[in-house]
């Protein structure tokens, strides 16, 4: 699944030619320098490196940035691996938004907004029991029983319970492109995407083999 990375920039609407407003995600989609190609033969498999977003030299280490002058650019600050290219690139070669341009669907890859510890209520829509009686004063957004008392007598695993929640890698798949800005590198996807503004994505092309 080939693709590139890119940056998320927020979200807006646009109308189509029928007149319905399109809610839309805006990503920054490369351009991606391919620093490194892999091989079966050199290797044990065929993949190629990219890497986006300009980073300082002295927050790189020395065997990064000697890693990235061989395909001379200055350092990067994200780094992925893709398989499945068609055509063959080499180390050097910059890949813009421009590939996506015979696609209709994306698959994104990004890092969803992290919401530390959280309860039941919030973390996966329990009810709670607001509307309790028979006493009840103090355990409003509790989970309630966790299984039976005598028989497993434990706990069973996957139980829903409160904890951390989001910060997690989650991909969403199938997201329409509704335009492309060649110029400004910027692609418009129908729906939304994981993470914050500013956040670093994967957009990959579903079609692509």
């Amino acid at each position: 699944m080939p693709g590139l990375i890119g940056k998320k920039i927020g979200m807006t609407s646009v109308f189509d030619k029928d007149g319905n407003n399109i809610p839309c995600t805006v990503l920054q989609a490369g351009p991606c320098v391919v620093t490194q190609v892999k091989t079966e033969e050199t290797d044990g498999y065929d993949a190629i490196q990219l890497a986006y977003d300009d980073q300082k030299e002295k927050k790189s280490t020395k065997a990064m940035i000697g890693h990235f002058k061989k395909s001379g650019t200055p350092p990067k600050r994200r780094l992925i691996e893709l398989k499945g290219f068609v055509r063959h690139w080499k180390p050097g070669d910059i890949i813009t938004v421009e590939y996506f341009k015979n696609d209709i669907w994306l698959d994104v890859t990004a890092q969803s907004k992290g919401k530390g510890f959280q309860g039941v209520v919030k973390k996966y829509g329990f009810r709670g029991v607001n509307d309790a009686t028979h006493g009840q004063h103090n355990r409003a957004r509790h989970p309630g029983s966790m299984g039976a008392s005598s028989y497993p007598s434990r706990v069973f695993k996957g139980m829903r319970m409160a904890g951390q929640t989001g910060n997690k890698t989650v991909k969403i798949l199938n997201l329409k492109i509704v335009k492309i800005i060649p110029e400004n590198n910027m692609i418009f996807l129908k729906g939304s995407v994981p993470g914050s503004k500013g956040s670093y994505v994967i957009i990959e092309s579903p079609d692509r083999t």
